[in-house]
């Protein structure tokens, strides 16, 4: 008996075909190359026609699978659409709004947000939840998330709508007994020979190249002498003493004893990239609540983007 194809199969060979490349979809889905290739293999055993011609150079649709893809975009838009009106059912009638952030925004933007939230819709109960940009994204795609708010991706997943928020301000965490705790601001080069602890860039790739770069433009080589993963991990290495770090402002709201932040001075006309935050939400679903949240959130944003 062949297995039978899902949705999330479909989902994977129509990426693949707008794309002609599997490394390219794969990484748009947050997946792995080798597991994309067995979900298109599976499809393939499942209706019994061969999707792609691939070559060491190129893959091509098929007759059938150019048919397919058709079908497939029909199918999905429908289970999509059947899917959004069920959710927003099922909970509207719940009051419930599920919000993912990262942990600067969790600490800085959501306090604030929820505050004004509440003002104008005290009766829905929100469900927060805490976590990494990678570990959000699939969440909000599964729809066990209906909002987050995370450092926007380079490959983004089409079925996925980012809107732009503002930058974080970056801050320099040091430890009170150090003299560049007592300066107004410091900058790049006033830093230079302080041992610098800086994120793993696999969790935490915007902070990691920010940091990397604004040493790079300054001519200069970090001295760095610890990567950690978390932020409150970090925090509390610079208040052992260890280093310094670049850090979101809203960082300073994670209090630890010992460890002041100051502010760092960036060139105008600097090319880096600085720390972006965005709001993501699933593409064509229909969401009364989340609607309701972003438009608080709209409302206000002056507001919170000036205490970013």
């Amino acid at each position: 008996m062949k297995p039978a194809m899902d949705l999330h199969q479909l989902r994977c060979f129509v990426l693949a075909a707008e794309e002609l490349h599997f490394g390219r979809a794969a990484q748009k889905l947050n997946m792995l190359p080798s597991a994309f290739g067995r979900f298109i293999r599976l499809l393939e055993e499942g209706i019994g026609a061969q999707l792609f011609a691939r070559t060491t150079r190129n893959v091509v649709l098929t007759d059938e699978g150019k048919q397919l893809l058709r079908d497939a975009r029909k199918l999905l838009s429908h289970a999509d659409e059947v899917q959004s009106r069920f959710r927003e059912g099922v909970r509207l009638k719940a009051q419930k709004l599920r919000v993912g952030a990262i942990d600067s925004a969790a600490v800085g933007l959501l306090p604030m947000l929820l505050k004004d939230f509440r003002k104008e819709h005290p009766g829905i109960e929100l469900q927060l939840l805490e976590d990494k940009t990678i570990r959000l994204l699939p969440r909000v795609l599964s729809g066990r998330l209906d909002l987050a708010f995370v450092r926007p991706p380079r490959s983004r997943a089409p079925n996925l709508v980012y809107r732009h928020l503002f930058y974080e301000t970056p801050v320099v965490a040091v430890v009170s007994t150090n003299p560049l705790g007592r300066r107004r601001k410091v900058s790049i080069k006033d830093i230079a020979e302080q041992p610098l602890i800086v994120p793993d860039r696999r969790s935490r790739p915007h902070s990691h190249d920010l940091t990397m770069k604004l040493y790079e433009e300054a001519g200069l080589d970090p001295r760095v002498v610890q990567v950690a993963d978390e932020k409150q991990t970090i925090v509390h290495l610079v208040a052992a003493g260890l280093g310094i770090a670049i850090v979101p402002r809203w960082t300073s709201r994670m209090t630890v004893a010992g460890v002041v932040y100051v502010p760092l001075a960036i060139p105008r006309t600097t090319r880096v990239n600085q720390l972006p935050l965005a709001a993501v939400w699933m593409r064509d679903s229909r969401d009364v609540l989340r609607d309701n949240l972003l438009q608080t959130l709209m409302d206000n944003i002056d507001r919170y983007a000036f205490k970013a």
